[in-house]
């Protein structure tokens, strides 16, 4: 299991687009649009990893019940339905497999109910 990026919940994607890559010389990774919303991975051009900044206003409805306020975590594996069943096994609470922008995925929950995204990768 690897990070492979970080959530930040964002008011403003293009103004945050804009101060991650021209002020801190992130370049931007990829952008897709989730209806009129678009979501934006920036990151160092040398880097896998990235931030993905994921419009307040696409959380609206928060069926998971993430704190906004609080970054998420994603992590790539190489099997995501052996991790998915190594977790379960371990006790650890989980959503089922699913897809969420088109990506297979799941999450877990920690001790302290922060939830952490899992895809393949």
């Amino acid at each position: 299991m690897k990070v492979g990026y970080v959530v930040l919940y964002v008011n403003d994607t293009d103004a945050c687009v804009k101060f991650w890559t021209e002020q801190i010389g992130m370049t931007e990774k990829n952008r897709t649009q989730a209806g009129p919303f678009s979501v934006v991975k920036v990151g160092f051009e040398n880097q896998d990893f990235a931030f993905e900044l994921v419009p307040l206003a696409l959380m609206e409805d928060n069926p998971d019940g993430l704190d906004l306020a609080t970054p998420s975590i994603a992590f790539h594996v190489k099997d995501l339905n052996s991790t998915h069943a190594t977790l379960v096994a371990n006790g650890v609470q989980t959503t089922e497999l699913g897809e969420h922008s088109g990506v297979a995925s799941f999450a877990f929950s920690d001790n302290e109910n922060r939830w952490f995204a899992i895809t393949q990768g």
